[in-house]
C-alpha cells in the first residue's frame, strides 16, 4: 500500500473517531441543565436494581460524581464515586443487606444501584467533586413486607382506590411478566406500587402526571405520609399457558439420540439443565436463588415433577408455611425434613435454566453461628425459658416472705 493510501485511511479513521466523540457530546448539548434544580420522581420495589442516567452536564466536565441525601438539606451527604481505584460493582457480587456504598456503580455517567432497599430512598444528585449539581432524582424504594397478593383465577380483585378530600391514593401496576413456564400451566404476575394524587405537593419535584407522585416521595408532606402509610404494594397473579420454543424441542431430540447410542443397559442420565448438588442438615433452613433472576423476572420453581405454584406457595398465603416463595423469587425451606430431598428446578422467563439436587442428612458437624436464624431462635427460647423459671422462683419466695411477715399463711419447712 502506498504512502498516499495510508495517509487517506488514517485521515478517514481519525474523522470517524472525531465524529463519534462529537455525537456523544451532542447528547449533552441537546439537553441543557436546568437553571433551577428539579427532582425527577422514580419508584421501585425492594431488592430491585435501577439506573439513574445523568441527562445533562457541561461539555468541559469529563466525569461525574453522584451524591446521596436522605432528605433535602441534610447535613450528612454520601459521595458515590468510582474513581481512586474503585472496582466496578457487578450485580452477581452484591449480597443482601450490604451497605449502599458497596452496591453501586457508575457507568457512562449513569448511577447503577443493585438490590435497592427501603433505606436507599432519598435524593440522588449528579455533579462534580466540587459539589456542583447538574441533575437530581427523588427515589422511592417501597418495601415488599406486607405486600398484598391478589389471585385473579380465584375471583379476587385489586384494592380499590381511596379518596379522602383532595387526596387520591391508588396503585400503579407494571406490565405483566412473561409466562414463567412453557408446555404446562404456568403463572404470570405484575407488581403494583403505591401512588397518590394531591394538589398539596412540593413544586420542586417533577411529576410525569400533574400532582401525582409515589407515596414515599420527598414531595409528600409528613401529614399526607401518615395517611398513605397503610397502603402497601400489590401483586396480581393469573394463570397462563404458552408453548415451548423449537430450540428446546431440538435439544430434547439430541438428548434422545445421545441416550440411544449409549451402551445397552448403562444409558446415562443426562440432565436438561445444569444441576448443582447441595447437602443440608436435617432441621435447618435453606434459601435457594435462581441464577441470574431479578425480582421483576418471571421465575418458577418445581420439585421433581411437582409444580410449586404461587397460589399455594407464595409468602403470606399461609402463616404456617414451611416451604414458600418470597417476593424476590427465592425458594425458602424452613426446618428441612427428609422428604425435602429431590431436585428443585428453576424457570426464568419461561425457560428452565438450572436445577438443585438437595440431599438431607442427620449426621455430620454443623458450624454454629449466630448469623444462623435457627441458632438465634434456639438461644432466644433458652434465655426466655430461664427468665421465666427465675421469675416464678422469685415470685414464690416473695409471696412466702409476705405471708411470713404478715402471718397470713403457715410456715413452710423445706
Amino acid at each position: 500500500m502506498s504512502l498516499a493510501h495510508t495517509t487517506v485511511l488514517l485521515w478517514a479513521w481519525g474523522s470517524l473517531h472525531a465524529f463519534e466523540i462529537v455525537e456523544k457530546e451532542n447528547i449533552f448539548q441537546k439537553t441543557p441543565c436546568p437553571a433551577y434544580l428539579m427532582f425527577d420522581n422514580a419508584a421501585y420495589l425492594a431488592d430491585m436494581s435501577f439506573e439513574l442516567p445523568c441527562h445533562c452536564k457541561p461539555e468541559e466536565v469529563p466525569a461525574v460524581v453522584w451524591f446521596y441525601q436522605k432528605h433535602l438539606g441534610s447535613s450528612h451527604t454520601k459521595v458515590l464515586t468510582d474513581f481512586d481505584g474503585r472496582v466496578l460493582t457487578e450485580a452477581a457480587q452484591v449480597r443482601v443487606g450490604s451497605d449502599m456504598l458497596v452496591r453501586f456503580s457508575i457507568r457512562m455517567f449513569s448511577l447503577l444501584v443493585f438490590r435497592a432497599q427501603p433505606e436507599d430512598s432519598g435524593l440522588y444528585f449528579c455533579g462534580t467533586r466540587k459539589g456542583e449539581y447538574f441533575y437530581a432524582y427523588d427515589v422511592d424504594i417501597q418495601s415488599s413486607e406486607g405486600m398484598l397478593a391478589t389471585f385473579q383465577d380465584q375471583g379476587q380483585k385489586p384494592v380499590a382506590d381511596e379518596f379522602s378530600g383532595k387526596l387520591h391514593i391508588f396503585t400503579t401496576f407494571w406490565e405483566w411478566t412473561p409466562c414463567d413456564r412453557c408446555g404446562v400451566r404456568g403463572e404470570q404476575w405484575r407488581f403494583g406500587l403505591c401512588y397518590l394524587q394531591s394538589p398539596d405537593l412540593s413544586p420542586r419535584y417533577r411529576k410525569t402526571v400533574p400532582d401525582v407522585v409515589s407515596c414515599g416521595s420527598q414531595a409528600v408532606s409528613s401529614k399526607l405520609r401518615t395517611e398513605v402509610r397503610h397502603h402497601t404494594p400489590e401483586l396480581l397473579v393469573r394463570s397462563c399457558v404458552v408453548p415451548c420454543r423449537k430450540k428446546e424441542k431440538i435439544q430434547k431430540g439430541v438428548l434422545a439420540i445421545f441416550s440411544y447410542v449409549s451402551r445397552v443397559g448403562s444409558q446415562p442420565w443426562v440432565p436438561q439443565v445444569p444441576i448443582q448438588f447441595h447437602q443440608q442438615r436435617l432441621g435447618h433452613g435453606l434459601i435457594i436463588s435462581c441464577p441470574g433472576a431479578r425480582p421483576e423476572h418471571a421465575v418458577a420453581w418445581d420439585k421433581d415433577h411437582q409444580h410449586l405454584y404461587r397460589t399455594q406457595y407464595l409468602k403470606g398465603v399461609n402463616r404456617s408455611m414451611r416451604v414458600f416463595i418470597d417476593h424476590g423469587n427465592q425458594l425458602h425451606i424452613r426446618f428441612t425434613q427428609l422428604d425435602d430431598r429431590g431436585i428443585y428446578y428453576c424457570w426464568r422467563q419461561g425457560v428452565q435454566v438450572a436445577g438443585f439436587r438437595l440431599a438431607v442428612t442427620s449426621r455430620g458437624l454443623y458450624p454454629v453461628s449466630f448469623s444462623d436464624p435457627e441458632t438465634r431462635s434456639a438461644v432466644e427460647l433458652t434465655l426466655i425459658g430461664y427468665l421465666f423459671i427465675i421469675a416464678v422462683f422469685v415470685t414464690i419466695h416473695l409471696c412466702h416472705c409476705c405471708c411470713y411477715l404478715f402471718r397470713l399463711c403457715p410456715y413452710f419447712s423445706y
